[in-house]
């Protein structure tokens, strides 16, 4: 092992993304199928609720009520996720037919991801308090918004279903909030064990990367895609996360926010939620739409994960940035 991290040094390969190009490789060749996929689901969901305890757990009460009156923060990462994704998403009609072009601009109207956007931020440095409370803002006001918008920029059928609500508030919100309530007793326990608890953020994005990718694989979504028409979707997929990521950027920049609130505008924002897409996928798209409207999104989520993961890796190793004031 010493041999082979010496090998990668010298090639200025990290290893947390060798370890994401191995997970997505894995996934290939391996995917996880019938029993296995369901307790693979299962593990997933207790590693994300128990993530989300650690985070409350670790979080004092003080630094949670400040994130939570952060509302310019909050209003930031909303306007990359709710006003510049769909703008960008209409503009993409230019470059693909009409069916991929549907599943494009049902990706840009999503709410943010929540773990992994958290959990990036969390790496880099950043404001772990904001990004928890705008994610987890995100998740909710797109329960509502996303169908909406959907329906006004494509042709959907269908509504949405308020399960989302209660999966959210059961696997993410109600974890942090019992967090919150123990973390006088082991709050200090935890913050002196961050690096391993940094270890534990790092395995769940390669759990949820080896999870999203086998579900991508079994259930055939890039079966009947012609190569062309895969490269282009590609490219678009590309410029839709750099641009978004120069639109927070710029936006948090010219916001005057500081170091930490700059790395949450960055994260939560040009993020876009598999765990959400998926389910109201099968509500808006009808029959064998469905596979179509989520490949973009597929395509989407691994890209995100694996760049923005380069990303939080080069913040890590920066000075820390300064703390993150009320703005508000």
């Amino acid at each position: 092992m010493r041999a082979v991290s010496a090998v990668m040094t010298r090639l200025h390969i990290d290893p947390y993304i060798a370890a994401i190009l191995c997970s997505v490789g894995i996934a290939a060749m391996f995917p996880a199928r019938g029993a296995a996929a369901g307790a693979l689901d299962w593990t997933g969901t207790a590693a994300i609720t128990l993530l989300f305890f650690f985070y409350g757990a670790r979080l004092s009460t003080g630094e949670a009520l400040r994130g939570l009156r952060h509302w310019r923060l909050h209003t930031a990462i909303s306007s990359v996720t709710f006003v510049v994704f769909p703008a960008l998403g209409i503009g993409c009609a230019f470059f693909l037919e009409d069916t991929l072009h549907a599943g494009v601009v049902f990706l840009c109207v999503l709410p943010s991801t929540v773990q992994s956007s958290i959990t990036l931020t969390s790496i880099a440095g950043g404001n772990e308090a904001g990004a928890i409370c705008s994610a987890s803002l995100s998740n909710l006001a797109g329960v509502v918004l996303t169908p909406l918008m959907a329906a006004a920029l494509i042709s959907v059928e269908g509504g949405f279903s308020l399960g989302s609500v209660g999966d959210i508030t059961v696997r993410l919100l109600l974890p942090f909030l019992v967090g919150q309530l123990v973390q006088r007793w082991i709050g200090d326990h935890l913050r002196a064990r961050r690096r391993l608890l940094s270890r534990y953020d790092r395995g769940v994005i390669l759990l949820v990367v080896y999870t999203a990718f086998s579900h991508g694989i079994v259930t055939g979504v890039w079966d009947g895609l012609e190569a062309l028409e895969l490269g282009v979707l590609v490219v678009v997929i590309a410029g839709l996360l750099a641009v978004a990521l120069t639109a927070a950027g710029l936006i948090s920049r010219f916001g005057g926010f500081s170091d930490a609130d700059r790395i949450a505008v960055l994260f939560c924002g040009s993020q876009k939620s598999l765990a959400s897409g998926l389910p109201m996928a099968t509500v808006l798209f009808a029959g064998a739409a469905v596979s179509t409207a989520v490949l973009p999104l597929m395509l989407y989520h691994q890209l995100q994960l694996l760049v923005c993961s380069w990303l939080a890796q080069r913040f890590a190793k920066r000075p820390a940035p300064e703390p993150a004031g009320v703005t508000a």
